[in-house]
């Protein structure tokens, strides 16, 4: 009998090292896209636009907000980091700034746009530096996908932002959203679409080009803050999903290229003089339609 029971705790103790063992080597893989439009002190093109007098200043600014994500989530157990540039020609960031040990995702057009580098191996996706959409009457710089073309974006006849967008496509792989950082009416729409997930409003909307901002220190620190507790809080976050298959509808500035694209029947219906309306089979392959629509111009030819 006492042999049996030496031998029965050896073995729970071996299972116990296993356990711990297994949870020590454990991966928390997380991707954080990082727009500009939401950064601490961005209030206008001249902040945003390679060549604008505050352009430089403020890529390390929008640097420096998605290190401090880094941080914060490693802080709080993530193991393995991709970080997205989903802003403008999404060559913004510093790459030599970041740790060693962190991917960057940079240049367009690819496959996924703004959650390029996103499958479903990840537990995880942040959100930095996000903005208000189009159709929102407040909101710096506020727009969808591209403030040159489009006027409204809608998913199964529900009007989007981009960050109700990127968190569907996050959640057609399973992956919650699990933070956000931008203006107050970003952070609003996000939370409105997805749930209450840990944020940080880096500044208060007074028009669509002018805020009241806290410092880009004060708000580094503060998403290193957040992102950490948003990790503490993984177990709380479900993955945003929309039915799928889907249908969307875009509304462009310009009559010209809706009347180009509509001649493409078999990809497109018109449905007034300015949107088109198409069908995807899920949200990966709505947004490489999407990023075909963003994307060519009969310029780009050689």
């Amino acid at each position: 009998m006492r042999t049996a029971l030496r031998f029965l705790r050896v073995f729970l103790l071996g299972l116990a090292v296993i356990a711990t063992g297994s949870a020590q080597a454990r991966k928390l893989k997380v991707l954080i896209s990082v727009d500009m439009e939401g950064v601490a002190g961005v209030v206008s093109a001249d902040q945003l636009s390679p060549g604008s007098f505050e352009y430089e200043r403020f890529r390390r600014f929008m640097t420096a907000e998605a290190i401090a994500a880094v941080e914060g989530a490693k802080q709080a157990g993530a193991t393995e980091i991709v970080v997205t540039d989903a802003h403008g020609n999404e060559q913004n960031l510093l790459v030599e700034l970041f740790p060693a040990d962190v991917r960057i995702v940079r240049g367009s057009p690819r496959r996924l746009g703004m959650m390029g580098g996103l499958d479903a191996s990840f537990d995880a996706a942040m959100f930095v530096g996000y903005h208000a959409s189009t159709h929102n009457s407040n909101g710096v710089r506020a727009h969808t996908f591209s403030s040159a073309r489009f006027t409204r974006l809608t998913v199964n006849g529900a009007e989007v932002t981009e960050g109700a967008w990127n968190a569907a496509v996050a959640g057609h792989f399973g992956v919650p959203v699990i933070f956000v950082s931008g203006d107050d009416a970003a952070v609003a729409e996000v939370r409105a679409a997805i749930g209450p997930i840990s944020a940080v409003e880096t500044k208060r909307t007074l028009g669509f080009h002018s805020a009241e901002t806290i410092t880009p220190e004060a708000s580094q620190k503060l998403i290193r803050e957040k992102a950490a507790a948003a990790i503490g809080e993984l177990r709380q976050r479900k993955p945003y999903k929309v039915t799928e298959p889907v249908t969307v509808a875009v509304s462009f500035k310009s009559i010209t290229p809706v009347e180009a694209a509509s001649y493409l029947k078999q990809v497109f219906t018109r449905v007034d003089s300015h949107t088109l309306r198409f069908a995807a089979k899920d949200m990966a392959e709505a947004t490489e339609i999407l990023q075909f629509l963003m994307t060519y111009r009969l310029e780009l030819e050689p």
